[in-house]
């Protein structure tokens, strides 16, 4: 078990900070005695016990039998009570909404997807679908409506996160400065967050995937669209306005040196996003004199994986550019890990190409990694936010619940 390094805490002032704490810790831990939440926590032997007896009252933890003697009288096991309630989480894209539903533990419970296809996709449309699909969700695992304790909102754009606003997603009927958390509050009764998509990409690979136990590190979003999740001291880094990561709108020399507009793709995005490949692959065939089908992005970098030399030209080139991003993110931010995710990012020939042109680097040079959860990594970085937030609203309820009582 961790320990977590803190204030010593007093109630009342304090309950609910220990409450939080004492409430993570169980869930890590699954069943242990309140001796092992007093070495975890850093906190008092009768501190934890207040703690303990209010968790109890508030029917957020319950006892687990005994642990093993060693030598007096067996300790008794407490646990977090996972099935208290659950949790959602939400990914957006311009195609479909793809909803995953956890209990209090992050345990899946059940995913699926909308396809929206000659579906209206205004916000006021795509709002009222989450809401129905959630419910049905929560119908068919059998929890009540009340038991929805967070929701986490994945989307492709710039967002707000304090003000849960969505600036704006082109492809999508009217999402131009959405205030979509407000919106989702009139249907959920409970914790609403919104955040950018590759943002809570990152957060799922550290949650369960190629960043577990990374303090700083950069993921990086290759796939119709570019975009980097930045995780400084183990927190989404946001920057000013929002637009941290934001790099398909860098500029590239010697291509264009246009403004950043936020409803078109930028420069670097329009050169290694898969409608760039798909287009190079276009121009060498016709430049060539050959007739060729279409390719998907995917298909040209599985042709450059066995060694085709049309599609490896065009791999090497985009690698050329990614090793370049890569090191000049690392130049300032210096992280330990680049993961690389997306359709085109976590492709082994790309990975491979990349790692080639920057093994001559010095310093700066990060571990690169492919993303391990693929489309799931935005639902489970929901998932732990929605954890998180509801578990603290919880404690909060229970709180509110006790002072009426008294």
């Amino acid at each position: 078990m961790t320990i977590l390094h803190g204030p010593l805490g007093r109630p009342p002032m304090l309950r609910h900070t220990n409450a939080v704490r004492i409430l993570h810790l169980l869930r890590d831990a699954g069943a242990c005695s309140k001796a092992d939440l007093v070495r975890a926590s850093g906190l008092s032997a009768p501190t934890v016990a207040n703690v303990v007896a209010y968790l109890q009252a508030a029917d957020l933890i319950k006892a687990a039998g005994e642990g093993e003697s060693s030598g007096g009288r067996p300790p008794d096991l407490i646990r977090f009570k996972a099935e208290r309630g659950c949790v959602a989480a939400v990914d957006i894209s311009v195609t479909s909404i793809t909803i995953l539903l956890a209990d209090l533990d992050g345990e899946l419970q059940a995913t699926e997807e909308v396809l929206l296809e000659g579906q209206s996709t205004t916000p006021k449309h795509i709002c009222a679908l989450i809401g129905r699909h959630v419910r049905r969700m929560l119908r068919a695992q059998t929890y009540p409506d009340a038991e929805l304790v967070g929701v986490t909102v994945g989307v492709p754009a710039i967002t707000n996160v304090m003000e849960g606003v969505v600036l704006a997603i082109s492809p999508l009927d009217g999402w131009h400065d959405v205030p979509l958390r407000s919106m989702l509050e009139k249907i959920f009764s409970c914790s609403v967050l919104v955040e950018n998509d590759t943002n809570l990409a990152a957060q799922g690979e550290r949650y369960r995937g190629a960043a577990l136990g990374e303090e700083n590190f950069v993921y990086i979003s290759i796939g119709h669209g570019v975009g980097a999740g930045i995780m400084l001291a183990g927190r989404i880094h946001h920057g000013t306005h929002w637009s941290a990561g934001e790099i398909g709108y860098l500029r590239v020399p010697n291509v264009s040196a246009r403004h950043t507009l936020i409803r078109e793709f930028g420069e670097l995005e329009k050169l290694i996003g898969s409608g760039g490949i798909e287009a190079s692959w276009r121009e060498m065939k016709l430049a060539g004199g050959a007739a060729t089908k279409k390719l998907k992005a995917a298909a040209i970098l599985d042709l450059a994986a066995r060694n085709d030399e049309d599609a490896r030209r065009i791999v090497e080139a985009r690698a050329e550019l990614v090793a370049d991003l890569i090191l000049n993110v690392s130049l300032i931010l210096n992280p330990g890990l680049v993961i690389l995710g997306g359709d085109i990012g976590s492709h082994p020939v790309l990975i491979e190409a990349v790692r080639t042109g920057l093994v001559a680097n010095e310093f700066a040079a990060p571990r690169i990694a492919p993303g391990q959860l693929a489309r799931n990594a935005v639902l489970w970085g929901g998932v732990e936010l929605s954890l998180n937030a509801g578990l603290a609203t919880l404690i909060e309820s229970a709180a509110a619940n006790t002072h009426e009582a008294s």
